[in-house]
């Protein structure tokens, strides 16, 4: 006789890949459940992550991005910047909109929500501790989905206050007039492109000698000509020993570098990377290991190495998004109940919510010349673009790859207002296999930003030809 379980699945963790995996198998007729430890289910993109990153950003580019574009749009300057209870007003009814919306679609698909904190007992039984108590529940798939948290600081433990991690961040008390950011990664851009548009002066410690490594190098090496106007300091190639706070009242932040110099500022956001939040999960009892830094490993089906259990999402590593942690956990549950969902996509577009926003999908230049694919560029500027003058923005630029053989199109590369959005285009074009051929054919609604794309193209056939 086979084993009876509470649940057909069972989901650690309600972000994007949790959330996502058990409304799928709910789908499929199944008996589905997700365990929270958090305040509210959505995990940490809806508590400190990307939903009250993102509407943080909004709130600045509303206050002070216009102000800064003043010698543009004089009629929209600001003359002041803001305060902090202005700029997180937003966040929390934002928050509280996502968490409904969340917890709609949870039980509209009638998934079971357990709050607590689980870990293995054996490979099919979890515990659920929480406020009220203990239990036990078992199940007959488990998709892992913890998501991540901070990386230890070094030297002293954050505070919140003068010591923040990213998930301190958005719950300010005051604006600091300096600022110390640590790790040039995607999260630490964004706050530091954030906090430089409102006039907070930034220094950014970064261990390797550029940021964003992954990304076109024109585009970032521009974006860090902007945020140098921004009064932005960068320290590249510098490694940060040990954080301490000053003893004298006001309490301030001292990052000591191994190359003996020291930063003082009023705060310091240690963002140099986050580790996978595997450790209250007791893997062992389940015949699991996680490697360093708690990430735990997967086949192309998001199967681990126990066969009815699963992981997704940030817990298992790049690309640590919230749309590709979505579909990794669909595709999770998909395979836990034997449905052919197929491969998970090979272009995926990235996208970096600083000021101003950068985003890709593709190929990059370098991965090109690397990799010895010939190819041509197609670049246009929103400068050049009508919509670009309406919206004030000067310093916008879009760049398209095309193979030079059969004219595909490999990779677009966008900064500048409304780059997240615009990239789609280009991600369904390389989708279907399609070229230069396409947008040399094809009207865009003026004026549009999309525009850019007939503007880049014109430009990559201008020099095919030549």
């Amino acid at each position: 006789m086979s084993q009876v379980f509470d649940f057909d699945l069972v989901c650690i963790g309600s972000g994007p890949a949790g959330q996502r995996a058990a409304v799928q198998a709910a789908k499929l007729g199944r008996r589905a459940a997700v365990v929270e430890k958090r305040r509210c289910v959505g995990g940490v993109c809806i508590d400190t992550g990307t939903i009250p990153s993102k509407t943080l950003r909004e709130a600045v580019v509303v206050y002070s991005g216009i102000a800064g574009r003043g010698d543009r749009l004089p009629w929209a300057r600001l003359e002041s910047r803001p305060s902090c209870a202005q700029l997180f007003s937003g966040v929390e009814r934002v928050v509280a909109r996502e968490v409904e919306v969340i917890e709609d679609q949870l039980r509209r698909n009638d998934v079971t929500v357990l709050p607590g904190e689980a870990s293995f007992t054996d490979p099919h039984t979890l515990v659920i501790r929480s406020e009220r108590g203990w239990r036990h529940i078992t199940a007959d798939n488990i998709v892992i989905a913890v998501g991540t948290e901070p990386a230890s600081t070094p030297g002293v433990k954050p505070d919140g206050e003068v010591i923040l991690t990213t998930d301190d961040i958005v719950r300010l008390q005051h604006l600091p007039r300096t600022l110390a950011v640590v790790g040039a990664g995607v999260i630490g851009i964004e706050y530091t492109s954030i906090f430089a548009n409102i006039g907070v002066a930034v220094t950014l410690v970064e261990r390797r000698d550029r940021a964003l490594e992954f990304l076109d190098h024109e585009i970032v090496d521009e974006l860090v000509h902007q945020l140098r106007n921004r009064n932005v300091t960068f320290r590249f190639g510098e490694t940060v020993s040990m954080l301490s706070v000053t003893q004298d009242l006001p309490r301030r932040a001292v990052l000591h570098l191994e190359s003996g110099k020291r930063i003082v500022a009023d705060m310091v956001l240690f963002s140099a990377g986050r580790v996978a939040a595997t450790t209250p999960l007791n893997l062992a009892a389940a015949g699991l290991t996680a490697d360093e830094r708690g990430r735990i490993a997967v086949d192309a089906q998001f199967r681990t190495s126990v066969s009815h259990i699963f992981a997704a999402g940030d817990v298992i590593g790049y690309p640590s998004l919230a749309a590709t942690s979505s579909e990794q956990g669909r595709l999770a549950a998909c395979a836990a109940f034997g449905v052919d969902a197929g491969p998970m996509a090979a272009h995926f577009p990235i996208g970096i919510y600083a000021i101003p926003e950068i985003s890709m999908v593709g190929a990059s230049e370098h991965e090109l010349t690397k990799e010895k694919v010939p190819y041509e560029t197609g670049v246009a500027r929103y400068r050049e673009i009508a919509r670009g003058q309406i919206l004030g923005d000067q310093s916008g630029m879009f760049k398209m790859l095309f193979h030079r053989d059969d004219r595909r199109l490999l990779g677009i590369h966008c900064m500048g207002t409304g780059a997240t959005e615009l990239v789609h285009v280009g991600q369904a074009v390389i989708g279907l296999g399609g070229g230069l051929d396409y947008f040399l054919g094809t009207v865009f609604n003026y004026p549009t930003l999309a525009e850019c794309y007939k503007v880049a193209a014109l430009d990559a056939y201008n020099k095919l030809r030549a």
